[in-house]
């Protein structure tokens, strides 16, 4: 590469995070060659044996998990059956995001106490720490000082504080604890970015280049399930699975909610009306029960979209896809059975995605409990995420392939691990 006079080349000073460096920060040079990325022996084989598989397939991405369904691209079952794959968070999963919340949780009190104590001017006692120092005044006893109060911060009539938070005193402390809190979240960030690759692989690598994906807004669903899509990453998911279908000669198909309505369709092409609760799909007509999430991935199989760089060109093949109920009807039940979902409904009203006002039953006590920025902590600069535009979704077309793969019905599910790197 270093020889090539023909390729550019790039000398780039860059910095990342770094705790225990001065001011968090660690500075470094990086050489850049300006050519395509390196792709290992064994990944150029994975994708050519990817690009040969012939199937296309379908993708139900929701909050709690993902679903894949795809069948051969003959839709004829003596080349091959219908393949499905559940990738979902296990229950020790779980426990370990629980465990990094509470963390985390305590890493910004911390940052909330130290400011306090360093600043105790721009706040005001709590009315926990008021009542207790008009106790103290009538039984004749000496006031006891304050070191962090934990009322209100200082502010005018309009809400805005009288002092801006750039202009507080920081401690050596607080400057350390902030460092490591960005670079926990970085660390965290990059996790999740490495394992969704890893199961795009394993996803495309299973299903072929060929897929499709319902068109979503996804900053819809965090303003609903702001925290359980923080664990999940449905849109570091989808990302990572249109760009491996395009290292792979492939491309991720996006097709518009409006046009198709695969959530209240059934394969026989019957309309199947069900809210959001109701993670069954069963139909009175050709008498499906199955999951409704592996029945709108299979649905996804068979749209067909008009225009690749326009998902309102998308149109559900109602014909195509009663045809393949019939020819796959011996392994299409158990590929699309129901499995225990979690995480499918929001709660009523504002949810922890939202932010909560003063008053909300059910929190816990605190010793702000009756002051107005209870639940307004002060910022601990770290860095804000970055971002994402809504095509991290992903466009795409499907393109032909040579081979074909026979198999047997199968059901494959993916245990996440975001926190591991």
């Amino acid at each position: 590469m270093l020889n090539n006079p023909t390729t550019w080349h790039k000398v780039d000073l860059v910095r990342r995070r770094d705790a225990s460096s001065p001011g968090g920060w660690a500075y470094e040079a990086h050489l850049m060659v300006l050519t395509s990325g390196y792709a290992s022996p064994a990944t150029k084989a994975r994708r050519a044996a990817a690009a040969d598989l012939n199937r296309v397939g379908g993708i139900d991405d929701n909050v709690s998990n993902l679903s894949v369904v795809s069948f051969p691209d003959t839709f004829d079952p003596a080349d091959g059956q219908v393949h499905s794959t559940r990738v979902e968070l296990t229950d020790a999963e779980r426990a370990a995001l629980e465990k990094a919340r509470r963390k985390e949780r305590g890493r910004k009190r911390a940052l909330d106490r130290s400011r306090r104590a360093t600043n105790p001017g721009q706040y005001a006692p709590s009315k926990r720490q008021q009542a207790r120092a008009a106790r103290r005044k009538t039984a004749g006893l000496p006031e006891r000082h304050v070191h962090v109060p934990g009322g209100a911060r200082a502010a005018n009539k309009a809400g805005v504080p009288k002092q801006a938070y750039r202009r507080d005193t920081l401690s050596a402390g607080y400057r350390l604890d902030r460092a490591r809190l960005a670079e926990a979240a970085a660390t965290a960030a990059a996790a999740k970015d490495h394992r969704a690759r890893r199961i795009a692989e394993r996803i495309v690598a299973d299903h072929g280049v060929n897929l499709t994906v319902e068109d979503c807004d996804i900053r819809t669903w965090y303003r609903l399930w702001g925290r359980a899509l923080q664990a999940t990453t449905p849109g570091r998911l989808i990302a990572a699975i249109g760009k491996e279908c395009e290292k792979t000669s492939g491309r991720l198909l996006r097709a518009s909610t409006v046009t198709t309505k695969l959530s209240q369709t059934c394969l026989c092409g019957a309309q199947v009306r069900k809210s959001l609760a109701a993670r069954a799909h069963t139909c009175t007509s050709c008498g499906l029960v199955a999951d409704r999430d592996m029945v709108s991935a299979a649905l996804a199989a068979h749209v067909r979209v008009q225009n690749p760089d326009d998902p309102s060109t998308a149109g559900l093949d109602t014909v195509q896809a009663r045809t393949t109920q019939i020819l796959f009807s011996p392994g299409l039940q158990e590929a699309l059975s129901s499995q225990p979902q979690r995480g499918g409904r929001p709660s009523r009203g504002r949810t922890h995605a939202a932010a909560h006002g003063p008053g909300i039953p059910g929190r816990q006590a605190s010793a702000r409990r009756n002051t107005p920025d209870r639940y307004r902590p002060t910022p601990n600069e770290t860095r804000p995420a970055n971002q994402r535009h809504k095509d991290h979704v992903g466009t795409a077309a499907h393109t032909g392939n040579t081979a074909a793969r026979g198999g047997i019905p199968a059901r494959e599910l993916i245990g996440w691990h975001p926190n591991t790197g």
